[in-house]
C-alpha cells in the first residue's frame, strides 16, 4: 500500500455506510493513516477485559471503540449536511478539501 493519504481527519463528522453500524452518524476520534483506519465515536464498540491498575483499581470489562477501515465511512458535509465523497482543490497554493455534492470548501 503506497498511498496512505486519507481525506478524513480527526473531528470530522462521518456516516457509516456498511457493516453492523450502517447509517450511524458520529465524529472521528482518531485517524490512523498507516493502516487506513479511523476510530469513530460509538461505532464498532468491543468489550475488553481490564485488569486492576492504580488508575482503575476495580478492573472489570470496559467498552472500547475499535478502528474501522476508512472505506466504510463517508464524510458528512458541514454545509449541505449530506454524506459525500471528498474532492481536492488547490486554492492560493494550498490544497483544500471540497464537497463533491455542493462544491463548497470543507475546512
Amino acid at each position: 500500500m503506497s498511498n496512505n493519504k486519507m481525506r478524513i481527519k480527526k473531528g470530522d463528522t462521518v456516516e457509516v455506510i456498511s457493516g453492523k453500524d450502517k447509517g450511524v452518524k458520529s465524529s472521528v476520534m482518531r485517524a490512523i493513516p498507516e493502516s487506513r483506519k479511523v476510530v469513530v465515536e460509538k461505532v464498532a464498540v468491543a468489550k475488553k477485559a481490564q485488569r486492576p491498575t492504580r488508575d482503575n483499581p476495580q478492573g472489570g470489562i470496559m467498552q472500547v471503540e475499535r478502528p474501522i477501515h476508512v472505506s466504510t465511512v463517508m464524510l458528512v458535509c458541514p454545509k449541505c449536511s449530506k454524506s459525500t465523497r471528498v474532492g481536492m482543490k488547490v486554492e492560493e497554493g494550498k490544497k483544500v478539501r471540497i464537497c463533491k455534492k455542493c462544491g463548497k470548501e470543507i475546512d
